[in-house]
């Protein structure tokens, strides 16, 4: 409860009511950059963002970059947001809502990039609407992103890595790199590689491979 009271007072984070949302109401929905981050760079961001971590490392290795963590777990997100501006970091903030309402949140053409880091790969197949990266949260993705916006997917589960890869040769999308073992590959970004989870730091201690997609929309 504290984590929640904490969230309505720091400056980074924004908590819309569903209903505001879906009213088209929410006045920064087109004017992110102005409003929200006070300039006109690069829009970025993570979905199902989690304790924040990965936003927070972007933010101080990209200072001209802006980077918005989505996740409807405010308690998570609250770690990353108080270290945020413990760091003075002004260039990261935190957004509370469901990640399928994000064609309401953002204009079309608004986002440069998309992360999605370490997803739950709902395996089960009553579960294959929440995947992130299924036919529907692709177009919605679709949507937001700038022409040639990258969509970047890094997780621990081959099942989602493969399931992705699939999907989008069966869309004839662009896909720019894939490696099922990103550590042990070459070429790999430095945004995939240099910045490790708490949980990934985890995986890789005991052996487990962490892969990664990157990809654009025709």
């Amino acid at each position: 409860m504290k984590r929640f009271r904490d969230n309505e007072t720091f400056s980074n984070v924004v908590q819309p009511s569903r209903e505001e949302v879906l009213g088209n109401s929410l006045k920064l929905k087109g004017n992110w950059r102005k409003e929200f981050f006070k300039n006109e760079n690069p829009l970025v961001l993570e979905l199902g963002c989690g304790k924040g971590e990965y936003s927070v490392n972007l933010a101080e290795a990209y200072p001209e970059v802006n980077f918005l963590g989505i996740d409807i777990k405010g308690a998570r997100f609250w770690r990353g947001a108080k270290i945020a501006l413990e760091k003075g970091l002004d260039n990261v903030g935190f957004l509370r809502t469901q990640i399928e309402l994000v064609d309401h949140i953002f204009e079309e053409n608004e986002v440069d990039e998309i992360w999605i880091t370490f997803p739950d790969p709902q395996i089960k197949y009553k579960r294959t609407k929440h995947r992130l990266t299924n036919q529907d949260f692709l177009q919605k993705y679709r949507k937001i992103l700038k022409p040639n916006g990258v969509v970047h997917l890094k997780t621990d589960s081959e099942f989602m890595h493969g399931y992705t890869l699939g999907l989008l040769h069966g869309l004839e999308e662009e896909i720019e790199y894939a490696h099922h073992d990103v550590y042990g590959s070459q070429g790999a970004p430095e945004a995939v590689t240099n910045i490790k989870t708490f949980y990934e730091q985890q995986y890789l201690e005991i052996g487990k491979k962490i892969t990664y997609i990157r990809f654009k929309f025709r």
